[in-house]
């Protein structure tokens, strides 16, 4: 790699931004990106080095276990998400305008994260009506509610739905409904059906176009995977960790609760975040220093995650 030539690329790209935040004021990554239309990395790169420019990031970060890295911890957003969507770029010199429109976004994003939990609610409420009091009579369920939305950094910047390749809007709802032990399988497969028609109208519905991954799982199954075991067994109880109370049974919800505490999971979970930390703080250095070429850089998905990729090149 030629330091000299990428120095001289970065150089240039941080003119040119410089000069239209000048114009345009304070921008988020993502509109830097569509009024400069050069690499991403690069982009960052003349952003994050810049003594004439602050990137100032709203929101915070939160674990994600992910198997294709290094320590089986990352952070969300990855660097480009939290670059594009809750990142704002101004002049140094100007700081009470970058103030403003860090407001302005972080605003933003609570209100999509608030409409987010609450079209979840509506949708879940929707499908208890259908499935009827005599179906759930004597049983508990409830449905809980993680990802984005609980931290409330939900965004909607349009990207690829996973099974359809269809654009829907941003951050999806992640769902997980837990039924007791006894709840009997037939009534399972029909929530689990009027679950899935609900879904698939609210990503085929333009006016909705909304993804919602779900699962549902009995208490038993809750215990198991408090073990802590296995990385699926890991990733599950993280989700359980993070949720809040959506829809349903509070004394099931507190039950779940007390089961992820009892074996541990919190402390467990706070070494993985610690893990993550460390491989943010050396992928960003590493990057800034240009250790890495762009193919390692994708490679070891340092710059956004594997799910991430179609949508960010």
């Amino acid at each position: 790699m030629d330091i000299g030539i990428v120095n001289k690329e970065i150089f240039d790209v941080e003119r040119d931004i410089i000069d239209l935040v000048r114009v345009e004021g304070p921008l988020t990554g993502l509109e830097i990106k569509k009024a400069i239309d050069m690499d991403n990395l690069l982009v960052w790169k003349a952003c994050k080095a810049s003594r004439k420019l602050q990137v100032r990031t709203s929101g915070r970060r939160y674990l994600r276990l992910d198997r294709r890295v290094e320590g089986l911890a990352r952070f969300s957003p990855s660097i480009l998400r939290e670059f594009f969507t809750y990142s704002v770029a101004g002049l140094t010199s100007d700081p009470e305008l970058l103030d403003k429109r860090c407001t302005e976004v972080i605003t933003r994003i609570y209100g999509i994260s608030r409409f987010k939990f609450e079209l979840a609610r509506r949708m879940v409420s929707d499908i208890m009506k259908e499935f009827g009091n005599r179906a759930s009579e004597g049983h508990q369920i409830c449905f809980i509610i993680a990802g984005d939305i609980v931290y409330n950094m939900a965004h909607d910047v349009p990207r690829p739905e996973r099974s359809t390749g269809k654009l829907v809007k941003g951050s999806d709802i992640d769902l997980v409904a837990v039924v007791d032990d006894k709840l009997p399988d037939a009534d399972i497969n029909r929530l689990d059906g009027l679950i899935y028609q609900k879904k698939y109208r609210m990503l085929i519905d333009p006016s909705v176009n909304e993804e919602v991954d779900y699962k549902i799982k009995r208490l038993g199954l809750v215990r198991e995977q408090a073990r802590f075991d296995n990385f699926k067994h890991m990733v599950a109880s993280k989700i359980l960790q993070e949720g809040v109370l959506l829809y349903g049974s509070e004394n099931l919800y507190r039950t779940i609760k007390t089961i992820i505490q009892e074996n541990g999971v919190l402390e467990k979970l706070d070494e993985f975040e610690r893990v993550a930390k460390i491989f943010r703080e050396k992928a960003e250095e590493s990057i800034l220093l240009n250790d890495l070429d762009k193919t390692t850089v994708e490679e070891m998905h340092l710059f956004y995650s594997a799910e991430e990729f179609e949508e960010f090149e």
